[in-house]
């Protein structure tokens, strides 16, 4: 694609309407015998040129627009490899399996389509899952793989990670409009969350969808501290918690499609998830 596409729709355009205009005018003073005969076929030349032209320019213009979708495919694939790699390292120094953030954001963007997310909002959403523990890289390393219990002190320097993540995301142009699961997923339906202790429908949709898919993974699978839950278990405790600390809408949505999400998590290799994530 050229540098500045504009100017070749231009180029094509003056030629074609110079090429037209000197054989048109040759034609016509070679058929034309009369004034009124002459003033008749140059009206029609004149509409034959604007509906030609007309077509020329939809074609060109059709032919631009497809190249630049192109490209701004190239670029947000391009964009998604580099998260990955970014993800793979915050989950290799968190000690989590390496699929853990993958895993999470098919997910979590699976229960956004069944709860009507669309467009935009849906790849921000993919992005916001993806990257929804970024702010842990600002946690210190005796915090965060700490193999014991948190003390109290370390507890509010972890819960920090929120904040840390919100504001790293809004730093990018093309995150910006993600930051919502980064800073909000530790919110809680009844307001007893964090960073910002919003309650219902205050806290972003993105979020509350992305925490009913992220409790159920902490609680399913085994960390360092904890065996894996059994299956009925985790969907008994995401019932219990639907109203106080989930949004019921989505927990409900998420049982009744939970065999669909389910397979969407599910590794390539059918390796069962591991690793550690304390989730506070």
């Amino acid at each position: 694609m050229t540098k500045h596409p504009q100017l070749r729709t231009v180029v094509i355009y003056v030629s074609v309407s110079a090429l037209w205009i000197g054989f048109s005018d040759l034609a016509l003073n070679a058929l034309v015998a009369t004034r009124s005969e002459l003033a008749f076929l140059q009206s029609i030349k004149g509409w034959l040129f604007v509906l030609g032209t007309g077509a020329l320019l939809y074609w060109v213009l059709g032919c631009e627009m497809r190249q630049l979708r192109r490209a701004n495919e190239m670029l947000l694939e391009g964009q998604q490899q580099a998260l990955r790699v970014l993800v793979s390292a915050i989950d290799i120094r968190h000690k989590e399996t390496g699929d853990h953030s993958d895993r999470v954001m098919r997910m979590a963007t699976g229960l956004a389509r069944v709860a009507g997310v669309r467009g935009d909002a849906l790849r921000n959403l993919s992005f916001g899952a993806l990257l929804h523990d970024i702010g842990k890289l600002a946690v210190p390393d005796a915090i965060l793989v700490k193999p014991g219990k948190l003390d109290e002190g370390e507890i509010a320097v972890m819960r920090q990670h929120a904040r840390f993540g919100g504001d790293m995301l809004q730093k990018v142009d093309f995150l910006r409009d993600a930051s919502d699961i980064p800073y909000s997923h530790h919110e809680r339906w009844d307001g007893a969350g964090y960073p910002a202790g919003l309650r219902g429908e205050a806290i972003p949709l993105a979020a509350r969808i992305f925490s009913v898919v992220d409790i159920w993974d902490a609680l399913i699978s085994p960390r360092v501290y904890k065996p894996a839950w059994p299956e009925a278990d985790v969907i008994a405790y995401l019932q219990k918690v639907a109203g106080s600390q989930l949004d019921p809408h989505l927990v409900a949505l998420f049982i009744e499609h939970y065999d669909e999400l389910k397979a969407l998590g599910e590794p390539p290799d059918g390796s069962e998830p591991s690793g550690r994530s304390a989730h506070l």
